[in-house]
């Protein structure tokens, strides 16, 4: 099973725009063990950058600086049996990820 990926982009005026990646996973890691993981690296519970996590950036067309902003908010991760439409497979995400976290400590 691959493994889908959802996050969504939020304003500060509230709109919203969804987004989904599909990961390879070769070495079959739990479903549960990736959430885990992706819940232990996020900030203020549920936000991430997009850019530093390689996904797509989700943003509207139109940039207005009054109500746009660069996090995106996770929503969750599962099972499916779609197509990777990744480079990368999900130990990779989870290694960009890390690194990402860990910069952010520095």
């Amino acid at each position: 099973m691959n493994i889908k990926f959802s996050y969504r982009y939020r304003d500060y005026a509230n709109y919203k725009k969804h987004n989904e990646v599909v990961f390879g996973n070769p070495v079959n890691k739990p479903v549960q063990e990736i959430e885990q993981f992706i819940l232990g690296h996020l900030f203020d519970d549920k936000l991430f950058y997009s850019t530093e996590w390689q996904v797509p950036d989700s943003h509207f067309d139109d940039w207005d600086p009054d109500i746009d902003h660069f996090v995106h908010e996770f929503i969750s991760i599962t099972e499916t049996n779609e197509e990777s439409n990744m480079k990368m497979n999900i130990e990779e995400f989870l290694e960009v990820i890390e690194e990402a976290v860990n910069n952010w400590k520095l």
